[in-house]
């Protein structure tokens, strides 16, 4: 049930900026006057709700253990849980679809998505699905956009995660025995496999353009990952790539911006202040402008922790780290209905003690998705 409510007395921050105006909550949207009963938030910060682009902190609840994999829908019941507590009203969940076996290959993603299919009708949290597929996984491409026509998969990223230098050299990669433990296949099976993917080089980029022609046929949104230079970003341009994810370099991040894309950058990194993978990070991004959107990755606590991170750093001012986390990863998507607090569209928003940083309140569509401390005495106040 949506909630017929007007906020009044916090901080919120509009479209034009910050605000003291009340906000009015009516029929899932936001409403241009006022509304229900009146809740009193002094000394609070109102937020759009968080568009997080690129999560896959999902999986430990998809699959606690290795092989664990009944039960997923209640899993995605408690992701839903751990997402509106962080603040995210619209998640996409980014599932593998590759070679490496388990967790990321294409019966596990099935399962993924088959799960979130059964669950997102019935939880506030709009959840969607992100397909990464694996550039030389050509055997199942087919199968791929399979998955994309049934489940409605409208973001498609492409990653190539082969060892291609090592392979060309004929030595075994690092990590190998736990790789393929992983995988489900015993190291020599896993080398063999990569081994063949690697030596089929040649026939994937005539594959990727007439897969990429179709997806944007379809109005699916490409994405390039891990993009280390110029070359890199012009090839996935040229396949109507419009994101960047993740750039590895300030080269790579400059070409993406000159080609018109999108660039998403992982929030973590801004947290920790580094890249855990050594590549440029994502502040330094961030202070040339080259960032559009700021991702969950790995953690879905962050993206909330990165927007103050930035004021602190002096990088931009808070409303402007907040566009990353909502306004723009929305358009990046394509969803126009969200992603400012503005008359008409949808009531997704947080509230957030300055204080402490902690989110008290989330509102998805207008649902409750999330109450604690002291607003939830307010909420629930008769």
């Amino acid at each position: 049930m949506s909630l017929e409510c007007t906020l009044v007395g916090a901080k919120i921050l509009t479209s034009d900026g910050w605000s003291d105006a009340p906000l009015s909550v009516s029929d899932g949207l936001i409403a241009a006057d006022q509304t229900g009963r009146v809740i009193d938030l002094p000394g609070y910060l109102v937020l759009p709700g968080i568009v997080d682009p690129h999560g896959d902190g999902f999986e430990r609840h998809m699959a606690p253990r290795r092989g664990a994999l009944r039960e997923a829908e209640h899993g995605v019941v408690a992701v839903v849980a751990e997402l509106a507590a962080n603040g995210i009203t619209t998640a996409v969940l980014a599932q593998f679809f590759s070679w490496e076996g388990g967790m990321r290959g294409p019966d596990f993603a099935e399962h993924v998505f088959q799960s979130v299919a059964a669950v997102r009708d019935s939880v506030a949290v709009d959840l969607q699905l992100q397909l990464r597929l694996e550039t030389h996984l050509l055997d199942d491409f087919a199968r791929a956009e399979a998955a994309i026509d049934r489940f409605g998969i409208g973001y498609v990223v492409f990653n190539d995660h082969l060892p291609h230098e090592r392979l060309s050299e004929g030595r075994k990669p690092p990590r190998l025995t736990g790789q393929a433990l992983k995988s489900g296949r015993s190291p020599e099976a896993h080398l063999a496999l990569m081994q063949d993917l690697h030596a089929r080089s040649s026939d994937v980029p005539a594959a990727l353009d007439a897969l990429t022609e179709r997806l944007v046929q379809k109005g699916i949104v490409l994405g390039s990952h891990d993009d280390s230079t110029p070359e890199d970003r012009e090839e996935w341009a040229a396949r109507g790539a419009t994101v960047s994810e993740f750039p590895e370099t300030l080269e790579a991040a400059q070409a993406a911006r000159d080609d018109g894309a999108q660039i998403v950058l992982g929030a973590p990194n801004v947290v920790r202040g580094a890249s855990h993978a050594g590549n440029i990070a994502a502040s330094e991004l961030v202070a040339h402008g080259l960032c559009d959107a700021l991702a969950s990755d790995y953690h879905y606590p962050s993206p909330l922790r990165a927007a103050f991170r930035l004021e602190e750093l002096g990088l931009c001012d808070l409303a402007s780290a907040w566009a990353m986390l909502s306004s723009g990863p929305a358009a990046m998507l394509g969803l126009a209905d969200r992603g400012t607090l503005q008359p008409g569209k949808r009531a997704d928003l947080i509230v957030v003690d300055p204080t402490t940083r902690r989110v008290e309140a989330t509102i998805a569509a207008g649902r409750v998705a999330h109450l604690s401390g002291t607003v939830a005495e307010r909420f629930l106040r008769s």
